[in-house]
């Protein structure tokens, strides 16, 4: 990839910019930002449950954070999927902006998979900002990069839920090979995607090759009967 200077990686602390990072570092990129942004309640653009605990998996990892919050969407006019998928890009854009003027950075990481809403999005913004996307999830099988993980030795916590067949003993559930194998025949009864792709159900880190101490949560849960998420009472790190 073109140019030397640093990289941001656009992280949640979710499985897959997790992994986006975690190959960016093997790749040898100079990571030297991670930067998560802070939805409100739904988001068309970004993971949003637990991205709070961003903060804790930065300082594990130990690359600082930049935090961004979204904004007021409404306010932004915001009035169909796109012109939200806009609006939300703008705060985030803005930041990088000001990180490329300090840092003259090479380019972001990212870990989308299928969305081509997000994806040609990010890749748009990259070419206004002049740098380069390193994207190593996109159009990859769902189970192979579910695999990869895993024997990566990343630890995976189900934090949120909402799709058909994941009930409430899905959340906290960790994904490892008894919960992909449970997602495989939902995906053939629901087409519940096995990675959560279509926003079936989102994640957390909670360790990695890539962090020095684990995250440990205390948490409740909270179900409607169609979907539910972690209240996360207490979280640090071992």
């Amino acid at each position: 990839m073109a140019g030397a200077g640093p990289w941001v990686s656009l992280f949640s602390g979710g499985k897959d910019s997790s992994w986006a990072l975690y190959r960016a570092l093997e790749r040898g990129l100079p990571v030297e930002r991670l930067l998560v942004v802070h939805p409100g309640e739904d988001s068309y653009m970004y993971h949003v449950p637990a991205t709070d605990l961003a903060s804790l998996a930065a300082e594990s990892i130990g690359i600082p954070l930049v935090e961004v919050d979204s904004g007021d969407l409404d306010a932004a006019g915001a009035t169909d999927a796109g012109a939200q998928g806009d609006a939300e890009l703008e705060p985030l854009e803005a930041r990088l902006r000001e990180l490329d003027d300090d840092l003259e950075l090479s380019g972001v990481t990212a870990g989308a998979v299928e969305s081509e809403f997000q994806t040609g999005r990010i890749e748009r913004m990259c070419d206004r900002l002049e740098i380069d996307l390193f994207a190593p999830l996109w159009r990859r099988d769902p189970r192979t990069l579910a695999e990869e993980m895993l024997a990566a030795g990343f630890e995976i916590r189900i934090v949120q839920v909402a799709a058909a067949g994941l009930d409430e003993s899905w959340l906290g559930r960790p994904l490892d090979a008894d919960a992909l194998a449970d997602l495989e025949t939902l995906n053939d009864e629901y087409g519940v995607h096995l990675l959560g792709e279509g926003g079936e159900f989102e994640t957390l880190v909670t360790d990695g090759p890539h962090m020095d101490r684990p995250i440990h949560i205390d948490y409740d849960t909270e179900w409607d009967g169609t979907r539910g998420r972690l209240l996360i009472r207490d979280a640090r790190l071992g």
